[in-house]
């Protein structure tokens, strides 16, 4: 499943889509609209997309998610890891939210509290992931600031890939598509 960035939808993730699909793997989007923002009311409405997947399929859902989709799918790995064999992320911003993005002023035109996200996103990481992540930034990324893409958590799982991409870019690009061909065929840390 492909998780969309914020303020985005499926249709931003179907080029991705299609080359996932293209490499032998079935892909599909979240189904859930537009990406809003709101992580405490999507990650339980994430969890049961990929509960529903994962029993469709009788085996756990590889996550690929793109900014915010990406945080939301790791998050998904932390609360439900018996669900997801790994994740994907791209250009996701782990590390305080939107704090350290180009749309923190649109969050806080929303009515969205900055400081108080970091503090549930630090809040998040005293639990360790227990599925592989692979995360994927680029320094020339221009929307969310590459040092926010950086584990620095106590999360053993997690692979960082450099990539030299936009922001816009990394659903799109043949190089990150490559990447990410890679990094789905890679060993299943689950069977």
């Amino acid at each position: 499943m492909v998780v969309p960035g914020f303020a985005t939808d499926d249709g931003w993730t179907q080029r991705l889509r299609g080359f996932v699909t293209a490499i032998g793997y079935d892909a599909v989007g979240w189904g859930l609209g537009r990406n809003r923002g709101n992580v405490q009311k999507l990650i339980p409405a994430v969890i049961q997309q990929t509960e529903r997947l994962a029993m469709d399929s009788g085996r756990p859902v590889r996550l690929i998610g793109w900014s915010l989709g990406g945080y939301l799918a790791r998050e998904v790995a932390r609360d439900e890891s018996e669900l997801v064999e790994r994740v994907i992320t791209l250009g996701a911003p782990i590390v305080g939210g939107p704090s350290y993005t180009a749309t923190a002023s649109r969050y806080v035109r929303k009515g969205f509290d900055l400081r108080e996200i970091q503090e549930k996103v630090l809040e998040r990481e005293r639990r360790p992931i227990n599925v592989p992540v692979f995360a994927i930034y680029s320094r020339s990324d221009g929307v969310v600031a590459w040092r926010a893409c950086i584990d620095r958590f106590d999360n053993p799982c997690v692979e960082h890939h450099e990539t030299q991409s936009s922001h816009l870019g990394m659903v799109n690009s043949p190089k990150v598509f490559r990447l990410v061909a890679d990094l789905l065929a890679g060993p299943s840390a689950k069977g």
